[in-house]
């Protein structure tokens, strides 16, 4: 009986080792799929993200198909390496790959006996095998063949291979979770530095993570994270890692982490959509050594830019502080009941979720195109539309293209420009209003503009004729067309940040288009060059010299004493500038735009709904909801005169020939018949023809309160 016993046994156990031999066997020679060669192990690369740069240096994004960065050994502290052999293999560095101990054990136990209880038993090479080529399915038979298709690698991995080698590739593949692969980006997501930075702690953190990186979440589940932290530290101490006690003193320790997530919360990913279009069709061009095609989001690239982190930090703090008050403001506004009924009237299905104050800004050297800060929106997660390309009304930050445009032609600085009340026929006898309802009298080309007047803006219109305006237009590479329309002097043109910032760039560079660039060089993972921008002088003149220098002039004056003199008054910016506020039709959007020969800046904000705005010019105008962004930033700047110097330039002083181009007085009142015309308010026609209706200035910018006119548009759409 015990004979037969025993031979049912052996038979049993001899099948057993046959039918795994087999399997092996079966295995080896691909019947479950090839596995990789000698030459595929040598020339595996991980996939590796690019990794986006300031221009001084400061990592900004990651661009990436798997948030990755490869390191090298030199760059892995020792404890990194005690930690992950303690937690995950003990006995890495006496084994070639397959751990007998846990071959038996996943025999016996996982096999036979079907406990996924008992652990795989997997070595790092095994893990790393894993982490390589994944896992495929394979009905009933998944695990084990799984098993031996990693042991296999595994095995071929420690022939071709060193342990430090292995280790390296290790922690270079492994996964830590929210996308992210390698101790290297895992470093840097949780705790801000770089795994050379890594303290025990903060390593164990991370090596716990191996267990389950979605449970030890050190953002999302601290305190799993925290208790595993200490298992790591644990059996650091125990495989003698550690000194007696340290664990445990180490253990008391609480968890800190600086979590970053550049990606999608950094100060720049607005900015990091637009350097991802750039250097892609940059990399169009260059050919990699081995003549294939560049990858941006696997190569591994490092790609500097032309941002200035400290600028562009500058700008997020004003969006943080002023915007989070204009913010309450329009929900205050509409979080009442007069304010709630008229939400519902202009549309059924908007609610106070739908009031949230929008903004982009741009800032860029007007020299070489060089963008140096890019907001395009408050919050890229749940606001990713870009709001710096987003296309609005101008309102009155479209006057200085015409105002240009009367330079260029000819036209003085001290050209008067009558302020008698006019009417257009056509549109019940439109008749543009400025701002505080004054008329009669001459402004000067420099007074009108400082001021923003109205009816002297559209009287230059018709003076300078929409042939000659629509060449300027394009020339400064406006993309939406312009229709011949008196409406057009007070701004009903649209265009997006970027274009307005293109526009104003030519004022202040002496009259050259300038073509926004937001790379500065792109280098291989090794540090090879294999792009940079000249940042060549612009060579497209639009304008002229002159007019670029009187333009600039006297938009000084209008940030002086016109609608942007609160820049130094309320916000105490010292250096000159020169720049032009804007209002579209009922607040729907506020515009800001200032230059100095070193950085061109500009800004608009309004609701992603343009029925949604304020109500009045103290929170909607120009000067109080889009210029303070620009300021505040502008204030900042100035506190470290250095650092500032690279954006703060002197303006080109008027030559020879120009001294006193400037010197008339804003206005002058007309003669005894003027005043009469002024007294009766009597309007003078206008014989022309409008093909679109007319948009008369708000009382936006006024400097003080003024009955407003009815809108043209309003008569307009009761007609309809």
């Amino acid at each position: 009986m015990k004979k037969r016993l025993f031979r049912f046994l052996f038979v049993i156990i001899l099948t057993g080792i046959l039918l795994f031999v087999a399997l092996i066997l079966l295995i080896n020679y691909g019947a479950f799929g090839s596995l990789p060669n000698k030459a595929d192990l040598q020339n595996y690369k991980n996939k590796s993200a690019a990794l986006i740069l300031a221009d001084g240096g400061e990592l900004i994004g990651k661009i990436f198909a798997e948030n990755r960065t490869n390191i090298v050994y030199n760059q892995v502290p020792e404890h990194v390496i005690n930690a992950l052999v303690a937690t995950e293999d003990a006995r890495f560095f006496r084994h070639e790959g397959i751990d007998s101990r846990s071959v038996l054990r996943v025999v016996f136990k996982t096999l036979l006996l079907s406990n996924r209880e008992s652990g795989g038993g997997s070595t790092i090479s095994q893990q790393l095998a894993k982490n390589m080529y994944g896992r495929q399915k394979h009905g009933w038979l998944t695990m084990p063949i799984t098993k031996i298709r990693e042991a296999l690698i595994a095995r071929q991995l420690e022939k071709i291979y060193t342990k430090d080698e292995i280790l390296v590739l290790y922690l270079n593949t492994v996964a830590f979770g929210e996308n992210i692969y390698g101790i290297e980006a895992a470093a840097r997501r949780y705790f801000n530095k770089t795994a050379m930075q890594l303290n025990i702690q903060e390593t164990a953190v991370l090596i716990g993570m191996l267990k389950g990186n979605t449970l030890y979440n050190p953002h999302r589940n601290p305190e799993n994270a925290l208790a595993r932290r200490n298992v790591v530290l644990a059996q650091m101490e125990k495989y003698k890692y550690l000194k007696p006690g340290e664990a445990e003193e180490l253990s008391k320790l609480p968890l800190i982490i600086d979590y970053a997530n550049p990606e999608s919360e950094g100060p720049a990913a607005y900015f990091i959509v637009r350097v991802k279009a750039e250097v892609k069709k940059i990399l169009k061009d260059l050919a990699r050594p081995d003549g294939g095609v560049w990858n941006l989001e696997e190569d591994g690239l490092i790609v500097k830019t032309t941002m200035n982190l400290r600028l562009q930090k500058q700008v997020l703090q004003a969006y943080k502080e002023h915007l989070g008050v204009m913010q309450k403001r329009l929900r205050s506004q509409y979080n009442n009941p007069d304010g709630l009924r008229s939400l519902k009237a202009i549309n059924d299905s908007l609610d106070l979720a739908d009031v949230v104050l929008h903004a982009g800004l741009m800032a860029m050297d007007p020299s070489t195109g060089a963008i140096k800060a890019w907001a395009g929106g408050i919050n890229y997660q749940t606001n990713p539309y870009d709001q710096i390309m987003a296309r609005r009304q101008l309102a009155s930050a479209f006057k200085p293209i015409l105002y240009t445009t009367a330079i260029e032609t000819g036209i003085s600085p001290c050209h008067y420009l009558d302020n008698k009340p006019i009417e257009i026929p056509g549109f019940d006898d439109w008749s543009p209003g400025n701002y505080d309802n004054s008329t009669g009298g001459w402004y000067s080309l420099s007074g009108a503009l400082a001021k923003s007047m109205n009816i002297p803006t559209v009287n230059l219109y018709r003076e300078v004729g929409f042939s000659s305006l629509s060449d300027i237009w394009e020339k400064m590479g406006f993309s939406f067309d312009i229709d011949d329309n008196p409406s057009l002097a007070l701004g009903t043109a649209e265009a997006s940040v970027y274009e307005l910032t293109i526009a104003y760039a030519s004022l202040a560079n002496g009259g050259y288009k300038i073509d926004p660039k937001s790379i500065i060089s792109i280098s291989t993972a090794e540090g090879k060059t294999i792009y940079e921008n000249t940042f060549s002088p612009p060579a497209d003149r639009i304008i002229s010299e002159n007019t670029s220098i009187l333009m600039s002039a006297m938009l000084q004056k209008a940030v002086r004493e016109g609608t942007g003199a609160t820049m130094a008054s309320v916000y105490g910016v010292t250096s000159a500038w020169a720049g032009k506020t804007g209002t579209s039709q009922n607040y729907s959007d506020a515009w800001f735009g200032a230059f100095n020969p070193g950085l061109v800046i500009v800004t608009r904000v309004g609701a992603a709904v343009p029925a949604i705005h304020f109500n009045q010019g103290s929170n909607g105008a120009g000067s109080t909801l889009a210029l303070p962004l620009v300021a505040m930033t502008l204030n900042r700047l100035e506190s470290n005169p250095v650092e500032a110097a690279d954006f703060i330039k002197p303006f080109t002083p008027l030559p020879e020939d120009l001294i006193g181009a400037l010197d008339c007085p804003d206005f002058r009142q007309g003669d005894l018949l003027d005043k009469m015309r002024s007294i009766f308010d009597k309007k003078v026609k206008v014989d022309t023809e409008v093909k679109k209706l007319a948009e008369p200035k708000p009382a936006a910018e006024a400097p003080k309160a003024v009955e407003k006119r009815r809108s043209i548009f309003d008569i307009f759409k009761r007609k309809k």
